[in-house]
C-alpha cells in the first residue's frame, strides 16, 4: 500500500488499526529483510496494477497481486515468492495461519525465506491428508514447513481427506483431536488456499479415483475446488457424493476469516477462480497475468 498504491504511513495505520510509528517499524524491517525492494520501473509494470485495481473492483477484493508472466506457463516458483513475501507483510507474531494443501502452497512455502523468528504463531491444517499421493503437498508437511522457516508452531491433522462414507466422515469430525484443530482454524486470521481446477484436472481425483471420477462427476456442475470441496460456478460447495465425504475446513466459514489468501493460476483454473471470488470465499487473490486477463 505504502509503496504501490503511494498511502501515507497514518493512512495505513487507521485501515490495520495500529499506531504509525508501528507502520514505520514494519516498512524498515521490510527493507531490511528484502521483502521490499525499490527499483524503478518503466511504465511496462502499469498494466498490472490496473489489472489489480480492475479486479479489486469487480469483485471486492482487499487485495489482488498480479504476477508477471516469464513464460508459456504459470510460473510456481514466481508466485510462490510474490504470495510468501505478501504472508510476511501481514502476518504478526502471535497470530493463527490455516494452510490448505497443494503444488502451489507448497511452492509459497519453499519461497518462504528462513530463519525468520515468529515464536507465538501457530500454522494449522485445514484439510485431511491424501495418503500416499504426493505427500509433500499434504497440509501437515506444509504447516511444518512453514513453522521450520518462521521458527513458529503447528499442529497435526490425523485423518484422511476423504472418509470411506458420509458416516464415517461424520465420526471422524466428532473426535475431539479433529474438533479441536478445526475449531482453532475458525479462529485464524489468515487462511492460505490452493484452488483446483475441473475435477478432470483435479490431484485428489486422480488420488482416491483414477479414472473413475466420471462416475462422481458426469452429473455433477463441478467447476473446481477450494478445500477439496467442489464447487459449482456460484462457488457453492453442495450436498453430494464426493463434498458429503471430504475432511476439510467449512468453506462458508472462510467468510469469517479477516485474510483469507488463494493462490492459482493456469488457465484451466479461470473458472474455479471466478466461482470461488463469486462465491466471496477468499478476499485476496495471488495470480499471474495470464489468468488475472481472463478473470
Amino acid at each position: 500500500m505504502y509503496y504501490a498504491e503511494g498511502a501515507t504511513q497514518s493512512e495505513i495505520a487507521k485501515v490495520f488499526g495500529v499506531s504509525r510509528s508501528l507502520i514505520s517499524k514494519y516498512l524498515s524491517k521490510a527493507r531490511e529483510l528484502g521483502i521490499v525492494e525499490i527499483k524503478i520501473h518503466d511504465g511496462s509494470h502499469h498494466p498490472l496494477m490496473n489489472i489489480e485495481a480492475r479486479i479489486e473492483k469487480k469483485y471486492g477484493l482487499r487485495e489482488v497481486i498480479c504476477v508477471p508472466n516469464l513464460g508459456n506457463g504459470p510460473d510456481l516458483e514466481n508466485i510462490g515468492e510474490y504470495a510468501s513475501k505478501y504472508l510476511l507483510r501481514i502476518l504478526k507474531d502471535g497470530q493463527i495461519v490455516g494452510v490448505s494443501s497443494g503444488t502451489t502452497l507448497l511452492s509459497v512455502a519453499k519461497q518462504m525465506p528462513a530463519n525468520l523468528n515468529y515464536s507465538s504463531t501457530t500454522f494449522v491444517p485445514i484439510v485431511g491428508g491424501m495418503g500416499d499421493e504426493r505427500v509433500d503437498i499434504h497440509a501437515n508437511v506444509l504447516v511444518s514447513m512453514f513453522a521450520e522457516k518462521l521458527k513458529a508452531n503447528y499442529k497435526l491433522l490425523h485423518a484422511p481427506v476423504m472418509a470411506d462414507s458420509k458416516k464415517d466422515k461424520e465420526l471422524f469430525m466428532t473426535q475431539t483431536s479433529i474438533q479441536s484443530i478445526f475449531n482453532l482454524a475458525e479462529k485464524a486470521d489468515i487462511i492460505l488456499v490452493g484452488i483446483g481446477g475441473s475435477p478432470k484436472h483435479s490431484t485428489i481425483t486422480r488420488s482416491e479415483l483414477g479414472k473413475k471420477y466420471r462416475q462422481y462427476f458426469n452429473e455433477l456442475d463441478a467447476v473446481g475446488d477450494i478445500c477439496y470441496k467442489f464447487i459449482d460456478e456460484n462457488g457453492s460447495a453442495p450436498s453430494n457424493i464426493w463434498n458429503d465425504k471430504i475432511i476439510s475446513f467449512n468453506i462458508e466459514k472462510l467468510k469469517e476469516i479477516p485474510f483469507v489468501i488463494g493462490v492459482a493460476a493456469g488457465l484451466e483454473k479461470v473458472d474455479a477462480i471466478k466461482a470461488v471470488l463469486k462465491g466471496k470465499l477468499i478476499n485476496v487473490l495471488i495470480t499471474d497475468e495470464k489468468t488475472a486477463e481472463m478473470l
